[in-house]
């Protein structure tokens, strides 16, 4: 048996780490578009204080109220989180869940470019968490209060405006589609011209998530759809089938003429397909015993934004985008990601401290 030797990163990974920690660092530059749905997520903490005589169910203690940004909001929330500066365009409430939520925006997030219509009702989300008082609390059960949005053309004229404004204005563009009626191809194709129209040097990727409809959008630079959301627009079941997801991926990939496409797989990572390229399978950062995925979508595509507006390849997009899910779903509730954290991960997952190695065991490398 040989004496124990360091293990150390493969050829490349030392190199790969900064430059991923160099894209963090330009976040704080950029200025993002987020047009989308704007939801209120509404979370009441209460404590379990017996069964109740009415019928079998908890009482709970009232403990408090906490409004978060979902939805689009969330997005820009964490656009705002990561260190850059975004600009939330969107239907909004006069009601009491809209005037909530717009203060519950973080501070670099602009909304002058927010519309509020009298009579909407903001959508709703309302959690109830309940637990013992050193205990975590656990999701009860979840209450929507959703409306489509009104089809009105003076609205929707007021919404492309605003949009058109943001986007000819920013680096980077997120469609945030959770079927509500406000993101629409129409919407998108004048998002589109704007940005054709700017004068940056560097080409202003559009990306788009959309909750039930993807195949509507066609040409923009990427998407970022879940497993489950792929498996519904073709009609097939992946799991633990690579080659089922290797043709699902190539189709998504063909029918949106996209180019990318990034698949996120829950704990089984993320798959990223480019034209052109072979597809790559990103396995999961940090642990799979998840705490919530409240918002990851969310946390996802803003951080493959920001890393692609900062100059990264979508390669390198996927992998920060990956640590950032990683981190988001260790949090309770609509959660974001900070520079900081996102920093720590790439010097973390890039370190290689020694470890007992010998000839008799596989090839030397970094562990996964």
């Amino acid at each position: 048996m040989l004496l124990a030797r360091s293990v150390h990163p493969l050829p490349g990974n030392a190199e790969r780490g900064k430059r991923l920690a160099d894209l963090v660092d330009r976040f704080g530059g950029r200025r993002i578009a987020v047009v989308g749905d704007l939801i209120a997520d509404e979370f009441i903490y209460g404590q379990i204080a017996r069964v109740s005589r009415e019928a079998p169910v908890l009482i709970l203690r009232y403990d408090s109220t906490q409004i978060l940004p979902g939805g689009a909001g969330n997005s820009a929330n964490n656009v705002a989180a990561l260190g850059a500066r975004a600009r939330i365009v969107g239907l909004i409430g006069a009601d009491q869940s809209g005037r909530r939520l717009r203060k519950s925006f973080q501070a670099g997030v602009e909304g002058r470019h927010l519309v509020s219509v009298r009579g909407y009702a903001t959508p709703t989300k309302t959690r109830i968490l309940a637990g013992g008082i050193h205990s975590a609390k656990q999701q009860v059960v979840r209450i929507d209060r959703e409306r489509a949005v009104p089809a009105d053309a003076v609205v929707q004229a007021r919404i492309a405006k605003a949009a058109e404004q943001a986007a000819a204005e920013c680096d980077g563009v997120i469609i945030s589609d959770y079927g509500y009626g406000l993101v629409t191809p129409a919407l998108v194709a004048r998002v589109q011209a704007a940005v054709a129209s700017s004068s940056r040097r560097r080409p202003v990727p559009v990306l788009v998530d959309s909750r039930y409809d993807l195949l509507r959008y066609r040409g923009l630079t990427a998407c970022t759809p879940n497993e489950a959301e792929v498996e519904q627009i073709l009609g097939v079941k992946v799991n633990d089938n690579l080659d089922a997801l290797e043709r699902a991926g190539r189709a998504i990939l063909k029918r949106t003429a996209m180019q990318a496409v990034l698949v996120t797989r829950g704990s089984r990572g993320m798959a990223l397909f480019e034209r052109g390229r072979r597809t790559v399978h990103i396995p999961i950062y940090g642990s799979d015993q998840i705490a919530d995925v409240t918002g990851a979508g969310d946390t996802v595509m803003a951080t493959m934004m920001l890393a692609l507006a900062s100059g990264g390849s979508f390669y390198e997009a996927a992998l920060l985008a990956n640590y950032a899910g990683g981190i988001v779903v260790m949090k309770r509730g609509t959660a974001t990601a900070s520079c900081e954290e996102l920093r720590h991960a790439v010097e973390s997952d890039h370190a290689a401290p020694p470890e007992p190695w010998s000839q008799e065991g596989p090839d030397q490398g970094r562990r996964a």
